[in-house]
């Protein structure tokens, strides 16, 4: 189940990225990150600005890179994921069992972790290191409650690896399992890793190689009405409760929690709540944030909430109590709630709305021949990534000299993510009267522009 899982996934993934639906951001900023460290260059992406430790201190890419070494193709962060989403089930199916269910219960417990819709849904949303972590911490639970204390701390420092907000989960899972758990070894581990991997990513690794424009715009902007630093944020929330009273007890809370909860109502039992105490950070980060996309089923930010879930599940069972006990009922409702919430519907709708210049856009793409800068639209970028400069088309920011491109290439029919017609349009004609680059192929509104001296160079070769 978990290998078959592994391929629909993968396959899912491919097929959207084929049909040009994947983006720079974020597929974009980590497939050029991970390729240039397996070139042995910096990784400073040109999407964000700075080195890509900078963003989330996520050193799990530079293990990624070694992949690249084999053969250098965004697939593998595609194949990566699914493997990873996947085996979250083989993890839930063994602390099932550990916990003392049936073989069928165990098993509906694994399908109801892979129908669970967010799991599917992630899959689809480019890549994100985050879903490396969620077996992780499915396996930090198992290797908890067996006791094996070096698989624990390695599935730890693993989740620490991929993310700095992880850390928080790490502690407040090392609180779940010291106190209530009885795992006091384990738990004490967990507690003082997050703490300390915590304020080393957020006040050095972070700040070094990101700058303020990576500790401040990219982590703190969704907070920005609490304040501007960790520090203010902490007091605010400590000091300063009606800030955020406001936003915890409001429909867009209701409606997420509402979300979250769905697809396993029929497993909360209250007295099996303990488990989600180390789902408490992340909840508290997402119903606090500006950004919408943080209270919802088709992101990653709940995906740390969901192996607590889970565990309550599974101690729910256990105890033989929730609504539904019987495993073919409980695979119903997962089954329900996966074509309710999940979004395969986009494979015959909004994944097909390029469809007309798909054949164009793959034989533009082929005559990028060079490494050379590449200036084009978020979508397209994805299949442009390995090179140390590449930006996409943004309305609201356009570059400030187009010369330092060795290649645009734009789609005026589907302009893409954070771009429009017109924008592409008014740069196509600005292009076409400029001395600077070339018309070099033209199809279906598709237009690749090369740079004269990168022509000039192919011409005299």
């Amino acid at each position: 189940m978990t290998c078959a899982s592994a391929l629909v996934l993968f396959g899912c993934s491919s097929l959207r990225h084929m049909l040009f639906h994947s983006a720079a951001w974020d597929l974009g900023i980590f497939d050029q990150a991970v390729y240039l460290i397996s070139q042995g260059k910096s990784p400073i992406s040109s999407f964000l600005g700075f080195h890509i430790l900078g963003d989330h201190a996520a050193i799990i890419f530079y293990p990624l890179a070694l992949l690249y070494k084999i053969y250098p193709t965004v697939y593998w962060l595609l194949l990566v994921q699914a493997i990873a989403l996947a085996s979250g089930a083989l993890f839930t199916n063994l602390i099932a069992r550990q916990a003392g269910l049936t073989t069928d219960q165990a098993t509906a417990i694994a399908v109801v972790y892979l129908l669970y819709p967010l799991v599917f849904n992630i899959n689809l949303y480019d890549f994100h290191p985050d879903v490396i972590a969620l077996p992780a911490l499915l396996g930090a639970i198992l290797a908890a409650r067996l006791g094996k204390f070096g698989w624990f701390c390695f599935s730890i420092f693993l989740v620490l690896g991929c993310k700095a907000v992880l850390s928080l989960t790490v502690a407040a899972m090392g609180v779940w399992l010291l106190l209530f758990e009885k795992k006091r070894f384990c738990g004490a581990i967990a507690l003082l890793s997050g703490i300390v991997w915590f304020v080393i990513a957020t006040k050095a690794i972070i700040p070094f190689f990101g700058g303020e424009a990576a500790s401040v715009t990219r982590h703190i902007s969704r907070y920005s009405y609490l304040g501007n630093s960790f520090g203010e944020i902490l007091q605010n929330l400590l000091f300063n409760p009606n800030l955020v009273l406001g936003k915890i007890f409001s429909l867009d809370t209701l409606e997420y929690l509402a979300l979250l909860f769905a697809p396993v109502i029929w497993g909360i039992a209250p007295r099996h709540l303990l488990p989600l105490i180390a789902a408490i950070p992340t909840l508290i980060l997402n119903i606090l944030a500006d950004a919408s996309q943080q209270r919802n089923l088709v992101h990653q930010y709940s995906l740390p909430i969901l192996p607590f879930l889970l565990v309550l599940l599974i101690q729910t069972l256990a105890a033989g109590q929730g609504w539904i006990q019987r495993p073919r009922k409980i695979i119903l409702w997962s089954l329900v709630a996966f074509f309710a919430l999940g979004k395969y519907g986009y494979f015959w709708t909004i994944y097909l709305d390029s469809l007309d210049t798909w054949q164009a856009t793959r034989q533009a793409i082929a005559q990028v021949q060079t490494q050379g800068g590449v200036y084009t639209t978020a979508e397209i970028a994805t299949h442009l990534t390995h090179r140390p400069l590449i930006e996409f088309t943004d309305v609201n920011s356009p570059p400030a000299d187009l010369t330092k491109f060795e290649y645009i290439l734009l789609n005026a029919r589907h302009p893409g993510w954070l771009s429009n017609r017109d924008f592409a349009i008014n740069l196509i004609n600005q292009l076409k009267n400029t001395k600077n680059f070339q018309l070099s192929y033209q199809q279906d509104e598709v237009y690749l522009f090369v740079k004269n001296s990168l022509v000039e160079i192919k011409r005299v070769n």
